[in-house]
């Protein structure tokens, strides 16, 4: 018995612990959230100030100036040792219930009750400083050159118009408008906005459920942006990176910078959307003009970055992929570019280096083929008549025929006509049969030691006959037809190599063209939408002078040091 009465009070010590550590841990969390929330509140207080565009609350610092006749309040200075005025509690005396209607701070009234100025006469003058957060309809359509138009509305909450008859100071008889409804000489100017225009109007309802009418004084502020902060920050630097989307076009399809650079230009242009999405509140009624513009921009930089894949497709074809259609090459290599004021240039070889390549050719000696100069041969066996000008004749007419003929020759042939497998030359090298036409009624040739010492011996025109005819029928040697062959064969590869080359080089000039179009497509419809969007907005033609500046004694005398200093 006495072990169970112990595990039951060790039962409930444990069980005690559990629930207060439990208790502890909601403590620490309720503190925590409590803490939580305090500082989210200050933090909201704190920012209040700064996201007032944004939650579309306009704060202003006034007092109201009111003044009334209470009959209660009336006495004769004689009898009071010539007192004339008192300075009494606000909260002693009766006072009108001056409400803001469209308060968005959850205070409709005067926080500070500061002391009332009472004359003899009975009338009674307060002005309670206060700060106001009123609602503000923002329209955010040619943001940031935008002017708003704020309504801040005052009236008797308890009181209708048979009670308190509720006018403006100013007020003129058969008139409910006052022109400058507010007293501006001690104001001071705002850093951002420019105030036009603050009418007040006092208006008379009649409500549903009553019969008397209801009095209010509604006060319009009109105001218009300053810009300068939003043209530097916000602004230039969207031109700018608009601008940027031309010159993807100016950039050569060989760099494989092109789509990079677009993208890059598009991510920057998210940035701002997020700078904007911050400013601006968050509304769907309308799109901001700056919204529009960066939307422009980053429209413009998609279609930049889909007109660049198809110009690099056209860049990299080659003829063994795609076909040049006949209209391409008209309408992309002959029409376009002279209307686009481009100049394809044409390489010619030169001629100094051709005719330098024709003096010499392939002959057989006793060491093997060599490369020998056509001039030397010339006057080795035709005895110096032929000219410089007569052997590029020669080998330009001479040569190239030929080389239809050497498939004839065979090395049968060439062990028939004596000479053997050694292709031995004795005396004078001969001219080869490549600079020789092919007559076919020729008499054969004379035995070997005549035709070398003919060769030797003979001079003038005679002599180049013979040789020609002696030489017509004259073979290669195996190693020389081989020769021959591979390069006849290099010849058509390099030939197929140099029509490739071509077929890529005009895809290229396609290409090249293309991106000059589009050029100055994308170069015109950036500086028609800039201009289009930016002077569409209406404050750009308002040349109004502000009122703040004009009546304000704080602005002149803080401006006349800075119009000193300028002069």
């Amino acid at each position: 018995m006495m072990e169970k009465k112990e595990d039951e009070k060790k039962m409930k010590t444990n069980m005690k612990t559990k629930t207060e550590r439990k208790m502890k841990k909601k403590r620490k969390k309720k503190g925590r959230e409590e803490k939580e929330e305090k500082e989210e509140n200050e933090d909201g207080e704190e920012g209040g100030r700064e996201e007032n565009l944004k939650n579309q609350i306009m704060t202003t610092n006034l007092w109201v100036e009111q003044s009334w006749y209470d009959y209660k309040l009336q006495w004769d200075p004689k009898e009071y040792g010539g007192v004339e005025m008192l300075h009494v509690p606000s909260d002693h005396i009766w006072r009108p219930d001056i409400v803001l209607y469209n308060n968005a701070d959850g205070n409709f009234e005067v926080t500070l009750a500061t002391k009332a100025t009472l004359n003899y006469t009975g009338r009674v003058e307060w002005k309670p400083p206060a700060i106001y957060k009123s609602s503000c309809e923002i329209d955010v359509e040619y943001f940031p050159f935008d002017e708003q138009t704020c309504v801040m509305k005052f009236g008797s909450w308890t009181y209708d118009g048979f009670q308190v008859d509720l006018r403006h100071v100013d007020e003129v008889e058969n008139s409910n408008v006052v022109e400058i409804g507010v007293d501006l000489t001690e104001f001071y100017t705002s850093v951002e906005w420019d105030i036009l225009e603050v009418p007040a109007v006092r208006h008379e309802k009649f409500y549903t459920c009553c019969d008397e009418p209801y009095l209010d004084i509604t006060f319009n502020i009109t105001m218009r942006r300053k810009t300068l902060f939003y043209t530097v920050n916000l602004i230039i630097p969207c031109m700018g990176i608009s601008f940027l989307t031309v010159l993807v076009f100016y950039l050569p399809s060989d760099s494989g910078e092109k789509v990079s650079l677009s993208i890059s230009i598009l991510l920057s242009l998210t940035v701002f959307f997020l700078l904007l999405a911050e400013i601006i509140p968050p509304t769907s009624l309308v799109v901001p003009l700056l919204g529009k513009f960066v939307l422009f921009t980053m429209i413009l930089d998609t279609f930049s970055i889909c007109v660049t894949v198809v110009v690099l497709n056209v860049h990299f074809r080659s003829p063994q992929t795609h076909v040049m259609a006949p209209w391409v090459k008209r309408v992309f290599i002959h029409i376009l570019p002279r209307l686009l004021v481009m100049r394809r240039p044409h390489y010619q070889m030169d001629k100094r280096s051709l005719a330098g390549s024709c003096h010499r050719i392939m002959v057989r000696t006793c060491n093997g083929l060599e490369l020998r100069d056509a001039g030397g041969l010339f006057t080795a066996g035709g005895g110096g008549h032929t000219s410089s000008s007569e052997l590029m004749d020669n080998a330009q007419h001479d040569v190239f025929p030929n080389l239809e003929h050497l498939d004839d020759f065979a090395p049968r042939e060439l062990e028939a006509s004596g000479l053997g497998s050694t292709c031995r030359i004795h005396g004078t090298p001969p001219l080869p049969p490549l600079l020789c036409h092919h007559h076919d009624d020729l008499p054969p040739p004379p035995p070997a030691s005549s035709g070398v010492a003919g060769s030797a011996g003979g001079g003038g025109s005679g002599g180049d006959e013979s040789l020609c005819r002696r030489l017509t029928h004259w073979h290669h040697c195996p190693e020389l037809h081989k020769a021959i062959d591979g390069v006849r064969f290099i010849a058509d590869h390099t030939k197929r190599e140099e029509d490739s080359t071509k077929v890529k080089e005009d895809w290229k000039y396609v290409a090249m063209v293309l991106d000059r179009l589009f050029l100055w497509i994308f170069t015109l419809a950036v500086l028609v939408g800039t201009a289009g969007i930016i002077l569409q907005a209406p404050t750009l033609y308002d040349d109004r002078i502000p009122i703040d500046v004009r009546l304000s004694e704080i602005a002149s005398t803080t401006a006349k040091p800075h119009i000193a200093t300028a002069l």
